[in-house]
């Protein structure tokens, strides 16, 4: 019984629809024009775990399911949401049937077919292959095709919560006919199928140059011939998050910034130029830290650097990362760098509020006697009286990274100082966003190769439930030569408890379950092992032309999810 309640709820979270603009018409709107301060890499987000390649290929690329910014599910390439008791969930819970939408055209004019949702499963399943998104087909054991416009999903064991799988920007269905050639260790050498994948969204890549600028043209075979609004998209990618802003905000020179991370002083002045206005979604993001469990040290080989062959002699040390965690100053951290679009948090998992620990605070008192404390009863001293601890030979040096942007690295020049207040050494780094996010299998630069001990930054789970977020953290996750350094347990967590929790997680009905586990998986990470020190729940926060109407900024999906729908004013 409580599954079937757990599940018929599915039902009742769809939306009718996604919002219209009936003053606008098709494809008469000119180019509306975005900038990323980050710029975008691929367009293929099975190959990225960088969230502008997400965001920048959810203009072509789409989902079965998407979720709005109200959290509902909505019904994008299906005609309705799977649930027990409309049959799209069997009654074992081990297989969901999707019935895909008649006529769905892909943007070179052929049918949208179930062959093609299986290719998506297998192309991201191929265990020859790296996969950024494997966590969102946790416990898939097959997906078939039952006729041309049914898919039927079945797992290795009931899965009360099936929505995870071909569901918003992350999960994206790709076209079988173009990617064909492109399973397994090819993926990554499918040059013209990553930057211009054929879609049925409502753009299609005309011209893409990595890192730079992207340049989309209307999809003359997108299945709503009332839209899209605009004619044309430019994407201008780089430079840095005050110059997007300003872009938007004060000279009027484009419609759209993405992630304008800027603290909030600098954007009250941007504002005050009256072209634009920025629009805010909480949602899931936090801001953190992850501790590298292994040794990046360019002394050694190639393919054993920054993997499980050899332990991080700083980082690897629970002491080091709990003495790191004590010295932080979260509340100060997320006043000077994001005011009220921020607020300090000791959770990974921030929202919804059923898998968040009330009052958890146990990481927001900073404690610099407590954090020397920790290091001496650890063996960490200043031997030698240079003000930098040691343990066996080994100083207690931290190179930290992050990617380019001023909050970031005002975040690292403060940390910097009080790490050094405890004896810690920390070499600072910045990588072009381009670069850090960009999932480029031959960069040493990606945050996923982690070629240091700290990282900073931030991601999020779309859609309102965290078990295919917190599955990103088992063993199998880990990125590694073998996987093209794709897999997004960057700091090499390996715990078989853990993973026995997520697949519990992945078996287990209700919220109040769900909330419990996901509340110990939380726990387990940070308070617990360390490895991941949250510092700062923050908004996501974009900057819009007073010109532009139909935006409707999402923290559970794309922030371009309904770019269909954006239009130009009359006025």
């Amino acid at each position: 019984m409580t599954y079937r309640i757990a599940l018929s709820l599915g039902g009742l979270m769809m939306a009718a629809a996604v919002s219209t603009n009936a003053a606008a018409a098709p494809a008469t709107d000119g180019e509306v024009r975005l900038t990323f301060s980050q710029a975008p890499s691929i367009m293929n987000p099975y190959l990225s775990g960088g969230t502008k390649d997400l965001v920048a290929s959810s203009m072509a690329l789409e989902p079965l399911i998407r979720f709005n910014p109200q959290g509902k599910m909505i019904p994008w390439l299906v005609t309705e949401i799977p649930t027990l008791d409309n049959g799209g969930i069997s009654e074992d819970l081990k297989t969901v049937t999707f019935k895909l939408k008649p006529g769905v055209k892909w943007s070179d004019g052929t049918d949208f077919t179930a062959d093609d949702v299986v290719f998506t499963a297998n192309y991201c399943m191929d265990p020859s292959g790296g996969c950024a998104q494997l966590s969102h087909f946790e416990g898939v054991e097959k997906v078939e095709a039952v006729d041309p416009l049914t898919v039927r999903v079945t797992f290795d064991a009931p899965k009360p919560y099936p929505y995870s799988v071909f569901s918003t920007y992350e999960s994206p269905i790709l076209q079988a006919k173009q990617f064909a050639d492109c399973l397994g260790a090819a993926a990554p050498t499918c040059t013209d199928q990553n930057f211009y994948p054929v879609g049925t969204g409502p753009f299609v890549v005309t011209d893409f140059r990595p890192n730079d600028t992207i340049k989309l043209e209307a999809n003359p075979n997108f299945r709503n011939p009332d839209k899209p609004h605009f004619e044309s998209v430019m994407l201008k990618g780089g430079g840095d998050a005050a110059s997007s802003a300003r872009s938007v905000l004060q000279t009027g020179e484009f419609d759209y910034a993405w992630n304008t991370q800027l603290a909030p002083d600098v954007l009250a002045n941007m504002l005050k130029g009256g072209k634009g206005e920025t629009v805010v979604a909480f949602g899931s993001l936090v801001e953190r830290l992850q501790m590298n469990q292994t040794d990046a040290s360019p002394s050694l080989p190639a393919d054993e650097r920054s993997t499980t062959k050899h332990k991080n002699p700083v980082t690897g040390d629970p002491a080091v990362r709990k003495a790191l965690s004590m010295a932080i100053d979260r509340n100060i951290l997320a006043e000077i760098g994001y005011g009220k679009a921020g607020k300090a948090s000791c959770d990974w998992v921030p929202a919804p509020a059923a898998y968040v620990t009330p009052d958890n605070d146990w990481c927001l008192t900073q404690d610099i006697d407590g954090a020397k404390a920790v290091l001496d009863e650890a063996g960490w001293v200043d031997s030698d009286g240079d003000g930098i601890r040691e343990k066996d030979g080994q100083k207690l040096s931290i190179l930290f990274q992050t990617s380019t942007n001023g909050v970031r690295q005002d975040f690292q020049s403060i940390i910097k100082q009080w790490w050094s207040e405890i004896g810690v050494e920390t070499e600072l780094r910045n990588v072009d966003g381009s670069v850090f996010f960009g999932g480029d299998p031959n960069s040493p630069d990606t945050f996923q190769k982690f070629y240091a001990d700290v990282e900073m930054y931030a991601n999020n789970f779309p859609g309102i439930d965290p078990a295919q977020y917190v599955a990103q953290y088992t063993c199998d996750k880990i990125p590694r030569p073998a996987t093209g350094w794709q897999g997004e347990n960057v700091n090499r967590y390996c715990n078989p408890e853990y993973d026995k929790l997520v697949k519990e997680l992945g078996q287990t009905a209700g919220v109040e379950a769900r909330g419990k586990l996901v509340r110990q998986l939380n726990e387990m990470l940070t308070h617990d092992a360390m490895v991941l020190l949250p510092i700062v729940y923050r908004g996501t926060q974009s900057a819009k032309s007073n010109t532009l109407e139909g935006v409707e900024i999402n923290g559970w999906d794309s922030e371009l999810w309904n770019i269909a729908d954006w239009s130009r004013s009359a006025n």
